[in-house]
């Protein structure tokens, strides 16, 4: 029997609406974003090795979060701020993160008096490091991430580094030697983290209450004097993790409410 069109058209409001609650039941199944976290660092950040880095760490104590995480470590050898900043914006806010842990310091701080003629200054100036920290900071916030700072861990000789670094400014003949000029740059960090109202994790201090603590030097956290072995990576790890926790855990706005100056 054939149809008239005239009921074919009759018929077309009761097919239709059959047809739309698939497309709603389709929405619904869409898979929760990851909270991406991004490490932001130099040689002290980035993999090394047979080395258990913060970050992977990180990543296997967050396993047991009730939501996704991601984590992306973007720690460069060699680092300075002012090389970070040329790769800001591909290596961290391209990564569109929720949060960041920013360390820099050591590379910065450092006088380079292996060199002919030895250099008279740091790598970057104190003035300069400060102001590329606030940078990152107000950057990532206007991007709608997060932001936990930690000083650079202090430094103990080696042979290695004796001969390197063996000149004024730096004494070889006291333990902490090579420690004033980086002890100023971890201080900027804590000033900045005060201006800003940003979590810190205080590595150069936790090594000194470490020592304090232990009764020996911290270059036993410390596999080359400089570079943090596994254990000393892990005493970062355990500050951290209740903060990123923490992160993870508070309701996503959209919008940071912490200020920025």
């Amino acid at each position: 029997m054939k149809l008239k069109s005239s009921s074919l058209i009759r018929l077309a409001p009761i097919l239709f609406p059959l047809l739309t609650p698939v497309f709603a039941a389709d929405n619904l199944s869409s898979p929760v974003a990851p909270f991406t976290i991004v490490s932001f660092g130099d040689s002290t950040t980035a993999p090394r090795g047979s080395v258990d880095v913060y970050t992977s760490q990180l990543e296997s104590r967050l396993k047991s979060s009730p939501s996704p995480v991601r984590l992306v470590n973007k720690g460069v050898p060699g680092n300075t701020t002012d090389m970070a900043m040329k790769r800001f914006e591909t290596d961290v806010l391209g990564e569109k993160p929720d949060l960041v842990i920013i360390q820099f310091g050591i590379n910065d701080s450092m006088v380079d008096v292996w060199k002919k003629p030895p250099a008279q200054a740091s790598r970057v100036s104190l003035e300069k490091y400060d102001k590329n920290l606030r940078f990152f900071v107000g950057e990532i916030r206007k991007n709608g991430g997060d932001v936990i700072l930690m000083t650079p861990n202090p430094l103990r000789w080696t042979p290695t580094l004796r001969g390197y670094y063996a000149k004024p400014p730096y004494d070889p003949n006291d333990e902490k030697g090579l420690d004033p000029i980086l002890e100023k740059y971890a201080q900027a960090v804590r000033a900045v983290a005060q201006d800003l109202n940003v979590p810190l994790v205080d590595v150069y201090d936790l090594y000194d209450a470490w020592e304090k603590t232990n009764g020996e030097s911290c270059v036993k956290l410390l596999g080359d004097g400089m570079h943090p072995n596994t254990q000393g990576q892990t005493l970062t790890t355990d500050a951290l993790e209740p903060i990123v926790r923490s992160k993870i855990a508070a309701p996503k706005t959209g919008v940071n409410d912490s200020p920025v100056k």
